[in-house]
């Protein structure tokens, strides 16, 4: 049986997840809408989804620092070690770099970004439309990036699971660590 991760990093891990399957959807169909209530108050709520990624994204690197995670199988070949170190370390520069380039544009954009309706949080850089639009369109684009690198990364865990039965997965879903591994 592979060492698994604690409790922490697994629920930090599936926390972000949710609120990442949240947050994407909720961008897109906001972005699509005309300038309305409804548009300013889904707005409201995809920035506050976005602010706790980032928050829970530093509590997941800090707690990341002070525990090690369990090491990868030794049956794991050396180039499957170096694709999921670096597809991890993409995965935390973009749950950093999304909310910040969407505080950015908000900031740009001349909206200022109130967390949880409470915290009103300063504005990065001084209004700007052209630069509030270059901002959301790499904001936009990030996202897909993240989209992208979150089906890598499912998709590499459930082969480590279905082809390798190796206990990959099992590490971050502890009700399949009673499943045999070889």
């Amino acid at each position: 049986m592979n060492p698994r991760y604690t409790r922490t990093a697994v629920a930090l891990h599936w926390l972000v997840f949710g609120l990442i399957l949240a947050n994407f959807p909720l961008g897109l169909y906001m972005a699509d809408l005309h300038f309305s209530p409804l548009q300013l108050r889904l707005l409201s709520y995809h920035k506050w989804i976005g602010v706790t990624v980032f928050l829970l994204a530093a509590a997941r690197l800090s707690w990341r620092a002070a525990h090690t995670p369990p090491p990868l199988p030794a049956s794991m070949p050396e180039w499957e070690r170096h694709a999921a170190h670096g597809l991890h370390f993409l995965l935390y520069l973009l749950l950093f770099a999304i909310p910040l380039t969407g505080w950015l544009t908000s900031s740009a954009k001349g909206i200022q970004t109130i967390y949880l309706g409470l915290v009103p949080l300063p504005d990065l850089i001084g209004k700007d439309k052209a630069l509030g639009q270059l901002l959301g369109e790499v904001h936009s684009g990030l996202n897909f990036a993240l989209l992208a690198l979150v089906g890598i990364h499912a998709g590499a865990a459930l082969k480590h699971h279905f082809l390798d039965r190796d206990g990959v997965l099992a590490r971050m879903l502890p009700f399949l660590a009673k499943e045999t591994t070889r």
